[in-house]
Parts: structure tokens; sequence; C-alpha cells
């Protein structure tokens, strides 16, 4: 099994690591505040209790599929959906609008001959 100091995890950012973490802490609390004992909610997800402590720990190690599972049994899982939706993406939509042309001009029109 996978640890926090594995390689692969250690070559993640602090701000990474700590999303994740927090994604963790906030299943949980979501879990907890549903009422919903670990053995429901692995069960559930169709995972062990191990993988959904690992998960509620935010383990970076665990899947992003395992991940998505626990948000909607949560029902979170529309927000998940909509994280990296382009509307969402306000550089990108910023960096976009400053691509565009400052004028448009009409082609010439070719057809009429002098």
């Amino acid at each position: 099994m996978r640890t926090l100091n594995d390689p692969d995890v250690m070559s993640l950012t602090a701000p990474v690591l700590s999303a994740i973490r927090k994604l963790g802490t906030d299943l949980r609390d979501a879990r907890l505040r549903r009422r919903i004992p670990t053995v429901v909610m692995a069960q559930r997800a169709s995972i062990s209790r191990t993988t959904l402590n690992r998960a509620e720990k935010g383990d970076p190690n665990v899947s992003m599929g395992t991940y998505a599972t626990l948000l909607f049994i949560v029902g979170h899982l529309p927000g998940f959906a909509e994280l990296a939706d382009v509307k969402n993406d306000y550089l990108g939509l910023q960096l976009d609008e400053e691509r565009l042309p400052k004028r448009i001009h009409m082609p010439k029109d070719r057809s009429v001959k002098k």
C-alpha cells in the first residue's frame, strides 16, 4: 500500500496536497452530518473501510473515481462535475476575450470585375 511519503505523493505541490486533504475532511464531515456509518458508506461506494478512511484523510493515491463516488453518495457530484467547466474558467475566458480582434474587416468582393 502507498503512503504519503511515496515519491508520487512527494512530487505533488503543497497546494495540491492541501486541496485533496480538504476534500477528504469535507467528505468525512458530510458523511457525519448525514449520520452515515463508515461501514454503510464503504458498502455504498463498493470500497473497503480502509479505502474510505484513506479518502477521508485526503490520500492523493485514492482514485478520482472513488472520490467522485463518495461525492455522489453525499449529494455533491453536480459540483464536482462543474469544477473545470468552461463557464467557471474566468482566467481562460478573460484570455479568450483579450485575443478577440479589435476590428473586423469585411472581405473584398472579388466577384465584381472592373
